[in-house]
């Protein structure tokens, strides 16, 4: 009896016994997905939950692990996977599902939080960016009316283009990405 056969079916079955996952070349996308409106507490498309599913387009290398979600963070969860490498943002609808999840929980009719309004459309507002060992500013006006958290749209003047910014305080407004401050 010729033992060749045996040895090739041997290694043929030992080379389909990977894991999924270690087979799987991209992310899966729909995995994001969930993990995304599990953290945030909302579903695609509803208050505080992602605007729209991932974008089917990206071919993000396969995580060994679960993916990390972060946020919300400037009006969005930041994914990553820290031993591939990559990190991507999932834009989140405004409103907060996950503020109103614990009255609904009781019965109770759940009401928007009034916040106070810090910054009012038209008033002159001081763009910082920086970080611990140093600081830019400088005097924009605010295109919205935003609170202590909110993400607004800022210009220089009616004919320059709009920059985001988080309200940090009374007339003061952050560029996103300088978190060390």
């Amino acid at each position: 009896m010729n033992k060749l056969p045996l040895i090739a079916l041997i290694l043929l079955s030992a080379a389909g016994a990977e894991p999924v996952l270690a087979q799987q070349k991209f992310e899966n996308l729909d995995r994001i997905d969930s993990l995304v409106a599990m953290t945030v507490g909302a579903n695609i498309g509803e208050p505080g939950g992602p605007v729209a599913p991932v974008d089917r387009r990206l071919r993000l290398a396969a995580c060994p692990g679960t993916p990390s979600i972060e946020g919300p963070v400037f009006g969005a969860a930041i994914v990553k996977c820290d031993a591939v490498g990559w990190r991507i943002r999932v834009p989140l609808a405004g409103g907060g599902a996950a503020a109103a999840a614990p009255a609904a929980r009781y019965g109770a009719v759940a009401r928007p939080v009034q916040r106070d309004m810090v910054v009012k459309r038209g008033d002159p507002v001081q763009l910082v960016a920086g970080n611990a060992d140093f600081s830019v500013s400088r005097m924009m006006v605010a295109d919205e009316d935003g609170a202590v958290g909110d993400t607004i749209r800022v210009r220089e003047d009616k004919k320059a283009a709009p920059v985001l910014a988080q309200v940090v305080g009374m007339g003061t407004v952050r560029i996103p990405g300088f978190n060390d401050f």
